[in-house]
């Protein structure tokens, strides 16, 4: 949360300004116009992309794997089509970024091996014993290895 607030303030005040400069340069009423089309552009490509993830998706478990890529692809799409509701031009350029699959397979590898950093720090040890008695039991004893 630390690091989220000042982003919460940061961003909103940085779309402000770039609308107002570039605002000033072509027009409000062309402002106005591109955050409308990029909104409907960006809502059009995200739910094609998500349509597309979905269907990798369903491949992917037809086949019997775990969809690990379309899951964070899916996930990206998501937050890119957000990112494209937003009005702003700061967040209509961050949110096509998602959108376009060679920068979205870019993203997903630096997610995943973010994923696997975190996983790495966070890995737990679990020991299971199992009592001898009439009625199975398992016990187990969790030990954080940080």
């Amino acid at each position: 949360m630390h690091r989220l607030l000042p982003l919460l303030l940061l961003v909103p005040a940085l779309e402000l300004i770039v609308l107002l400069q570039v605002g000033s340069r072509i027009g409000m009423l062309a402002i106005g116009g591109i955050i409308v089309g990029t909104a409907v552009l960006g809502a059009t490509l995200a739910r094609a992309q998500g349509l597309r993830v979905l269907r990798d998706i369903q491949c992917e478990l037809a086949e019997g794997r775990m969809p690990t890529a379309p899951l964070i692809d899916g996930a990206i799409v998501l937050a890119s089509g957000v990112l494209l509701l937003t009005p702003g031009l700061l967040s209509d350029v961050a949110g096509s970024f998602g959108l376009v699959p060679p920068l979205r397979a870019w993203l997903r590898q630096r997610i995943w091996r973010r994923l696997e950093r975190a996983a790495e720090k966070r890995a737990h040890h679990v020991q299971t014993y199992v009592h001898s008695s009439e009625a199975p039991t398992l016990d187990t004893e969790y030990r954080s290895l940080e």
